[in-house]
């Protein structure tokens, strides 16, 4: 195995080195401009990142009063095979999924279910963690979902928790209690700050599971996609997602690429090809689907982000109370342990950002893919990009898209279709 290992990285090394040439002849990724003016510089801007390939292809969806204003596709879902991106390509969300999971655990909320004061304990019986001292408060479903549990994140011991599409589903709750000892010594008191946690949300995942009886990927289709009609959304590659699915991606001049080889367990397997000094993935799951597992298209998250810019309803279909929109919007507000990013609070689920012109936000981004998702309640305003490629500055894109005066094109676009 370590030998098969060490093969593997010879060999990414060899790859990366042969690729340098035929990198130097591409285009080189712009810097993102620092303000726009309008849909044309957007879109300038765009087509010189997915040309330099950083990412190779990416779509982009905007919502504004109630409607979706804009979506289009840029570059190539699929290199090797010159796939065009378009709006209804499907990418892996990863850490965008957090914000479902969050919204499951307040629906269960508004139904008695649970509270967010709950010790997470009560609903799952084998979390022991060891806390700081003996004075400690519990860790509560509150903390888990805003970040500030002290529980450590999983970091690069998450790529190991990979399976390809021909292994089973893994059940979230088996999942959590297999890992959380690795990383049960809590890293401050809860409650105290905030630090980004994947594990606290597969631990809501189970909780989701030890309250409904559901599995967590059941319960999040019942009563998150479906009433949003998110057809085009699921944890699994279904017939119609893998007609447009995108092929996920990663540069091989990057300073995680030597890395993967160490790190993802039976690396080969998931390798599909080299092509234009980037590797392209086979198709790959996460075992920890309640942070990082939802795979779907633009207009998809569009649904959701109109849904949630309505006091929690579309359609005629409702997800959320207001009273918990509200609470996502503007509860908390926990300071961050990261300390270059002073002007942001975490939130319920979401980061809270944008400075003075606030906006919620959530990006993801693990092998393959890079996404994100932002909101501006009192703008009535949701952008989000998703990308075939984790190294791309989807930041950067969402803050451009948020310079354009999308009202300015409302009447000339149609009405989301229903379904």
């Amino acid at each position: 195995m370590a030998q098969a290992t060490k093969a593997a990285a010879a060999g990414l090394c060899a790859l990366v080195l042969a690729a340098v040439g035929v990198i130097a002849l591409k285009p080189k990724p712009p810097r993102p401009p620092a303000r726009i003016s309008g849909v044309a510089e957007l879109e300038t801007y765009l087509g010189q990142i997915v040309r330099s390939s950083r990412p190779p292809g990416l779509s982009l969806a905007v919502v504004k009063a109630g409607r979706v204003v804009y979506q289009k596709g840029f570059g190539f879902a699929d290199g090797p095979r010159r796939i065009a991106a378009t709006p209804q390509t499907v990418y892996r969300w990863w850490s965008m999924t957090k914000i479902p999971t969050a919204i499951a655990i307040l629906q269960l909320r508004e139904q008695g279910r649970l509270s967010l004061s709950d010790p997470v304990v009560k609903h799952l019986p084998f979390f022991s963690v060891r806390y700081p001292s003996p004075a400690s408060p519990v860790v509560t479903v509150r903390h888990l979902l805003n970040h500030s549990s002290g529980l450590p994140d999983l970091g690069l011991g998450l790529v190991r928790y990979l399976h390809r599409e021909d292994e089973p589903p893994v059940n979230q709750t088996a999942f959590a209690k297999k890992v959380l000892p690795d990383y049960a010594t809590l890293a401050f008191e809860p409650g105290t700050r905030a630090a980004y946690s994947n594990l606290g949300y597969i631990l809501l995942g189970a909780i989701v599971e030890s309250v409904t009886g559901q599995t967590y990927e059941g319960h999040v289709r019942e009563h998150i996609l479906a009433p949003l009609r998110m057809i085009h959304t699921d944890f699994v590659y279904t017939q119609a997602l893998r007609r447009d699915s995108a092929a996920g991606s990663q540069p091989l001049l990057d300073r995680w690429t030597p890395l993967l080889p160490l790190v993802v367990k039976d690396w080969g397997t998931f390798e599909r090809e080299v092509e234009d000094g980037h590797i392209w993935f086979n198709t790959l799951y996460t075992d920890y689907t309640p942070s990082t597992g939802l795979i779907g298209d633009a207009p998809d998250v569009t649904r959701l982000m109109l849904a949630y810019l309505n006091d929690g309803e579309w359609e005629g279909q409702r997800v959320l109370s207001p009273e918990s929109v509200s609470l996502m919007t503007h509860a908390d507000r926990t300071s961050s342990a990261v300390a270059a990013l002073p002007d942001q609070r975490q939130g319920l689920g979401w980061v809270v950002a944008c400075g003075g012109r606030e906006c919620l936000e959530h990006l993801g981004g693990g092998p393959g893919f890079g996404t994100a998702m932002r909101v501006y309640p009192r703008e009535g305003l949701g952008i989000v990009v998703l990308t075939n490629d984790m190294t791309a500055d989807t930041h950067a894109i969402l803050r451009l898209a948020a310079d354009v005066r999308w009202d300015e094109g409302i009447a000339a676009m149609p009405s989301p279709a229903s379904r």
